[in-house]
This record gives C-alpha cells, sequence and structure tokens, in this order.
C-alpha cells in the first residue's frame, strides 16, 4: 500500500504545494508535456488529499511518498501516451521548455546518485536532444532512469512502481544508461551554438541556400511538429541540402514570420510570431560541425510557456 510507513513526525498540509515543482519536473521528464505532467502532479495530489489525516501523519517521508505515487502515475500516462505517439500522423516532438524552467528542481527531497560509474549527469534544464533519446526507451526503462539517476530514487521503491525485482530495475536503469550514451554527441560550446544559429537565422532571411548548408551537418533531420491542428511535415527530412530547401520555401510561403531570440533548454532559439503572436518555436542541437537537429514546434497546445513568457 502507499501508506504503509510510520511516522515519527505527523505529515502537514503544505507538503504536496511544497513538492509539487520538484514534481511537476519529474513528471515532465516521463512524458514530455506539461500537460501531462500537470495531470500527473494533480493525481498525485489528490491521492495525498484522499488519505485520511491519521495516514497522512503515518508517512515517514512525505516526499519520498509523493514521488513514488506520481512515479506509478507517470508510467500509466507514458504507456497510453505511447500508444497515441505511435498512431499520430507525422512527427511527434515533446514540448520545448526555456532554459532554466526546472532550475533547482532536482536536488529538494532527493538524493541522486553521485557515483560517476553508475550515473549520466544531466543538466537540471530539460532540453529536447534529452527528452528525444527519452522517448526512445521503453516506459519502464525511462521512468527507473528518471526516478533513479535523476531523482535518486532507491531501486527497491522504483521496483514497486514498474512492478519488476530490484535487480531487474537496475538492468532497466543500465539499458536506459546505454540507450542514451549511444545516442549522446559532443555537443558545440555555447559560444559555437549561437554562432552556428545565429547565422542559419541570416542566411535563412537572406535566402541564401549555400550559406544555409554551411551553418548544417550533412546529416541534418529536420522535424517539424503541429500536433492535429497545424500541417506540418510528416517525416523526419534528412541531409542538409533538403532541409535547407525545406526552411527556404517555408520562409517563401510565410514571409510575415518574424523571429525573436529566446534561450531553450537546448540553447538559443526562435520564437516564430505572426501579427504579433507566437506561432511556432525552432530550437536546435548543435555539434562542432553544425546543426545536427532542428525542432520545429508548431502545435499551439505546446506554446503556452512561450506565449506566456511573452506576454510577461
Amino acid at each position: 500500500m502507499e501508506h504503509e510507513e510510520v511516522a515519527s513526525t505527523p505529515a502537514g498540509e503544505t507538503d504536496v504545494h511544497a513538492e509539487r515543482r520538484r514534481l511537476l519536473a519529474l513528471a515532465f521528464r516521463m512524458t514530455g508535456t506539461i500537460a501531462e505532467a500537470e495531470d500527473v502532479v494533480q493525481e498525485t495530489s489528490l491521492r495525498w488529499y484522499r488519505l485520511s489525516a491519521a495516514e497522512r501523519a503515518a508517512i515517514v517521508v512525505p516526499a519520498a511518498w509523493l514521488t513514488r505515487v506520481a512515479g506509478r502515475i507517470a508510467l500509466d500516462v507514458l504507456k497510453s501516451a505511447r500508444v497515441r505517439r505511435e498512431q499520430k500522423v507525422g512527427q511527434w516532438l515533446p514540448e520545448p521548455v526555456p532554459a532554466e524552467y526546472f532550475a533547482g528542481t532536482v536536488t529538494s527531497g532527493s538524493s541522486p546518485v553521485q557515483d560517476p560509474l553508475e550515473r549520466v549527469t544531466l543538466d537540471d534544464e530539460v532540453s529536447t536532444a534529452l527528452l528525444v533519446v527519452l522517448e526512445a526507451m521503453t516506459p519502464a526503462e525511462r521512468v527507473a532512469f528518471v526516478l533513479h539517476d535523476v531523482f535518486g530514487t532507491p531501486f527497491d521503491e522504483i521496483a514497486e512502481i514498474v512492478g519488476r525485482s530490484a535487480a531487474a530495475t537496475r538492468q532497466l536503469a543500465t539499458s536506459a544508461r546505454r540507450h542514451l550514451r549511444e545516442r549522446r554527441s559532443v555537443a558545440a560550446s555555447a559560444q559555437r551554438h549561437d554562432e552556428l544559429v545565429r547565422a542559419f537565422l541570416t542566411a535563412a532571411r537572406g535566402g541564401d541556400l549555400q550559406a544555409l548548408v554551411r551553418t548544417l551537418d550533412p546529416a541534418v533531420e529536420l522535424r517539424a511538429d503541429g500536433g492535429d491542428v497545424i500541417r506540418a511535415a510528416p517525416n523526419v527530412i534528412l541531409g542538409a541540402d533538403h532541409v535547407g530547401r525545406f526552411l527556404l520555401g517555408l520562409l517563401r510561403k510565410q514571409p510575415q514570420l518574424r523571429f525573436a531570440e529566446r534561450r531553450t533548454a537546448d540553447g538559443l532559439g526562435y520564437a516564430l510570431s505572426s501579427s504579433g503572436r507566437i506561432q511556432g518555436l525552432v530550437s536546435f542541437r548543435t555539434t562542432p560541425d553544425g546543426i545536427a537537429d532542428v525542432w520545429l514546434m508548431l502545435d499551439p497546445a505546446r506554446l503556452g510557456l512561450w506565449r506566456a513568457e511573452d506576454d510577461g
């Protein structure tokens, strides 16, 4: 049961509120969207307040209880979301978030693994580059990795969440780390990233295909996600020449688009606006050789953070 711990001190009514930001960061890493993460946190809160006062008082570490419950709920949400995403026509991208949106949320109430041989170091920021790799994992691998390697949850507790033994859960995390290592590449420095991204925009605005191609890695990939509302490229666009031509064609069709620099969790990116309203967000993964990934988020449902930031 979720409340079988014996407490030395009563749990206060503010426990859920105090932990909300951390739980949201946890759930977002598991689901890849703010809306689904909010649903996870809301359901976790409801389960906490459904407990009697005596049951809440019997919980030794409310943060640990909330983490386990949120993990169980997120696993169910992730399984359901995986089916929907596989059936989706076109590309699916995780929701891009502003830089530092989740800063400071990992260590509160947790003890992340410190052994560098056991832990893949992650920034507090949540990048599209990372979330794309997490999306390629099985739901159980993703939950084990996020809970253990990022939030420091012991394997025996994660085992209860995923319904496996502690040894099997340890293997899930090991497999997840292998996925991450296989897909990681040398990233450009922050300065080099900014140089590439600004040169990219200059070339795109000027309609200079050759200059645009020079900013791109030869094996660059472009993914566009318009949700169920905006028509976007249904398939991944591969290669510098194809990506360059696609982007220049897009700008010719929509000359009214305006670009404003925004700091994303992946580094410098651009908000795309028309008639004073943000219509999209483009972010990038860069290597020393050029822009390796272009992610174009056009789904209105996943631009809320950027519109709120712009309105603010």
